[in-house]
């Protein structure tokens, strides 16, 4: 199956990235282009992601840079813990309630917020039993998607309410299913058991969600049937094409990084960022708000933790502060400035923190900035922020799997930075090895995770089908200012949390 293709969508919160890949992950051809207004964009339009995917599928083919007859496989991936209310035929209804839509905050608080972590007793306790995390009384995931969307809109005459890696599935099919690892923002499946792909009736019911409008769960990483006739002819690949059910960029990352084995780390730095590992079992740490979710494979788990923003953060600056500078000259300006930034601290909590701290009124800064600061040691900032989070987030991650993550591969859009790259070395004190087009490591990992599912690839290749194009090695003469750095940069939440919440909590 060398010559086979697989159409590979990463569905970002940016907007989609559209590839044809082989099934061993080697790319063909691919288009991105970032979509506008995306930050803090609580809804996005689901249809806008299929056109746009389609339209560039299929203009692919038309002008014959990939050959249609060669596409044997479909398979999505990217963002999670979003909504896309759609009908019995798998059109949407009303907009996607993306990760950041907190308007049902107010119906998840009331029924399993309290005293404890921001929870009831019992709702906690029986959420971590039994799926190891518990949605948040803050309303950020699909849980409060699915109360504001039955509360707030019941005139909203949705059939499913899907992820959207599991809508694209659904257009693709005419299916509606879901999988334990797309349903991992949900807390809705009892996941001691790998190997019973079900929802949990205790937790459904604590959830307070309509279950008929749950999909159906299918096994992580099985093949969900043929493409559509019609699409298959709109695009103009075979209607034999059979289509992978959806995989979050998590659990999708974990083979296109090639970091599949027990312990082998990973960290994105794409628009959000996140350290992660396959883990032997299920394990929780609430107080930095990790846990171990389904995996790839029977009975696998891998580490789950998020951090908001990164790329985001970078974005966010240039928009703000530096609209005439390109990203490259922006990067060579922080890459002019000595470790350390001037001694100018950023915490990039731009849109709240999920990990290690579980806060959604967090907000950003700089801090410790004098007359003496210019834009190239506030842009140096920004990525060191990044990293000084991500080293935050290391500890938790190495304390979680008892264990010192090291080497590192590293993947996202911000990996395409060779000065952040090295910053990140630098920060965290360890090595990262840089997978090769690292903007592609979703669409690599789609067509990978395509390959595995038809017996094409075996899960023993996967490390080698992965090319790294760069090792970046700490450097020891950047260690002291980084270490005093980091120092301060944890307490800079705790010292302001209070204050956070006073400003940032809505008011029910």
């Amino acid at each position: 199956m060398g010559a086979d293709l697989v159409l590979a969508v990463d569905l970002g919160s940016g907007g989609p990235k559209v590839g044809f890949h082989t099934v061993t992950g080697e790319p063909v051809w691919w288009w991105y282009e970032r979509a506008s207004a995306v930050h803090g964009a609580a809804v996005q339009d689901p249809n806008m992601w299929w056109d746009t995917i389609i339209g560039v599928a299929a203009s692919a083919i038309t002008s014959g840079a990939v050959v249609g007859s060669r596409v044997v496989g479909i398979a999505c991936t990217g963002q999670w813990a979003s909504t896309v209310p759609v009908d019995a035929d798998g059109l949407p209804v009303a907009e996607c309630l993306m990760w950041s839509d907190t308007r049902g905050a107010e119906h998840s608080a009331r029924r399993f917020g309290g005293p404890v972590l921001g929870y009831a007793a019992r709702p906690l306790t029986t959420w971590l039993r039994r799926s190891g995390g518990v949605p948040s009384p803050t309303g950020a995931d699909p849980i409060a998607h699915m109360l504001h969307l039955r509360h707030d809109r019941p005139e909203v005459p949705a059939r499913w309410h899907l992820e959207p890696v599991d809508y694209l599935t659904m257009r693709f099919t005419g299916v509606a299913a879901a999988t334990p690892a797309s349903m991992t923002a949900a807390w809705l499946t009892d996941n001691r058991d790998l190997g019973h792909a079900a929802y949990d009736p205790v937790l459904v019911g604590l959830a307070g969600v309509d279950a008929d409008r749950l999909p159906p769960l299918r096994p992580t990483g099985s093949i969900i049937g043929p493409v559509r006739s019609d699409v298959a002819e709109a695009l103009g690949i075979p209607s034999a094409t059979m289509v992978l059910a959806g995989t979050p960029d998590l659990q999708n990352a974990i083979v296109g990084s090639g970091a599949i084995d027990l312990y082998a780390p990973h960290a994105s730095l794409g628009t959000s960022a996140w350290i992660s590992c396959p883990v032997p079992a299920k394990k929780t740490d609430v107080l930095r708000s990790l846990a171990s979710v389904p995996g790839i494979g029977d009975g696998n788990y891998v580490l789950a933790d998020n951090q908001d923003n990164a790329g985001r953060a970078l974005e966010w600056f240039r928009d703000a502060f530096a609209p005439d500078l390109s990203y490259a000259d922006l990067l060579a300006a922080a890459d002019s400035v000595p470790a350390g930034s001037g001694r100018v601290l950023f915490t990039p909590w731009l849109n709240g923190e999920r990990s290690p701290v579980d806060d959604r009124a967090a907000r950003g800064g700089f801090h410790n900035v004098s007359l003496e600061t210019g834009r190239p040691e506030l842009t140096r900032a920004v990525l060191e922020g990044v990293a000084f989070n991500l080293r935050w987030l290391l500890a938790g991650a190495e304390k979680f799997t008892g264990r010192r993550l090291d080497p590192i591969r590293v993947i996202g859009g911000g990996a395409a930075s060779e000065v952040w790259c090295q910053i990140l070395a630098d920060v965290c004190d360890r090595t990262l090895e840089r997978v090769a087009d690292p903007l592609l490591t979703g669409l690599r990992g789609a067509a990978m995770m395509f390959g595995l599912a038809m017996g094409a690839v075996r899960a023993a290749d996967v490390p080698g089908l992965v090319p790294i194009d760069r090792t970046f090695r700490p450097n020891p003469a950047h260690r002291a200012t980084y270490d005093e750095l980091y120092a301060e940069f944890p307490g800079l939440h705790s010292r302001n949390k209070r204050m956070f919440a006073r400003l940032n909590t809505p008011r029910l």
